[in-house]
């Protein structure tokens, strides 16, 4: 399934989680890290663990990070809920660590008795996890994806938040495009549901990312439209696909269309267009 809009809620709210829970939302994580302070994180974990099922849509849950003195507990609970599809790891940075975790969450699930593993989305939101995305992404069969986390990245680097963040997306969607995992924008740090968020998701599904974190329900469907294919683009991949295969049974290969040139490239494309529809 596709994760055009991804709303995240602090785990310490369960008010705020059941509203998560019936959105019509790609995704809901349900967050122990940043949004609980240090008093309500085993009250958070109890939260996590009565989580309701979703009619549709992914649930995930961000952890605290490794080594913290929460994690323990965390991956046990999340192990222990089936509809908990994935976990939100923050702070990704070691390929090695993730390599143990893979193998930690494969020995808590053996226990557990789990049918479906948990999948792992790395946060890259540090210099060092920046420099090391590709091997993180490939540390492990269990990752589904990648997200962008601005604020930290921006604190650790000195750079302010509303500078060009170009080459840490570039970086990021091409180590999730090799991998074949998704690829995730962080959230704008604000709650409206404004040009500016308009402006963002244009400009992250433009770039090639696959959806966008949002921080408050208001902001879901402007997002989810962003990530939308239009009509006219959904008309036209349908289009070039049925001309490609009437070229394709006559024996032909690229061809003119339109005074376009199609060949197996367009067609990839047209094929990813029609699919962003169907898994939405």
């Amino acid at each position: 399934m596709n994760r055009r809009a991804v709303l995240c809620v602090p785990a310490s709210e369960p008010r705020k989680i059941a509203k998560a829970l019936a959105a019509a939302v790609d995704e809901v994580v349900v967050d122990l890290e940043d949004a609980v302070s240090i008093d309500e994180k085993d009250a958070a974990r109890e939260n996590v663990v009565g989580l309701a099922a979703r009619d549709a849509g992914l649930l995930a849950v961000r952890v605290n990070a490794l080594g913290t003195p929460w994690i323990d507990s965390e991956l046990a609970a999340c192990v222990s809920i089936p509809h908990v599809e994935s976990i939100v790891l923050p702070k990704c940075e070691d390929p090695q660590a993730l390599q143990d975790l893979a193998r930690r969450l494969d020995r808590l699930e053996a226990v557990a008795q789990r049918v479906v593993p948990l999948r792992l989305q790395a946060l890259i939101e540090s210099p060092l996890g920046l420099q090391h995305v590709a091997s993180i992404t490939a540390a492990t069969e269990r990752m589904s994806a990648l997200i962008i986390g601005y604020a930290d990245l921006s604190a650790s680097m000195g750079r302010r938040i509303e500078a060009s963040w170009q080459f840490a997306q570039d970086a990021v969607l091409l180590a999730a495009r090799v991998a074949g995992v998704q690829a995730i924008d962080g959230p704008l740090l604000t709650i409206a549901a404004d040009e500016a968020l308009e402006k963002a998701a244009a400009h992250a599904e433009a770039m090639g990312f696959d959806g966008k974190w949002v921080i408050h329900p208001a902001q879901v469907a402007t997002v989810q439209q962003a990530f939308d294919p239009s009509a006219e683009e959904l008309d036209e991949a349908k289009e070039i696909l049925a001309v490609l295969d009437s070229a394709s049974s006559e024996g032909r290969g690229a061809l003119q269309w339109r005074g376009r040139m199609l060949d197996e490239a367009v067609a990839a494309r047209a094929r990813r267009t029609l699919d962003r529809t169907i898994h939405s």
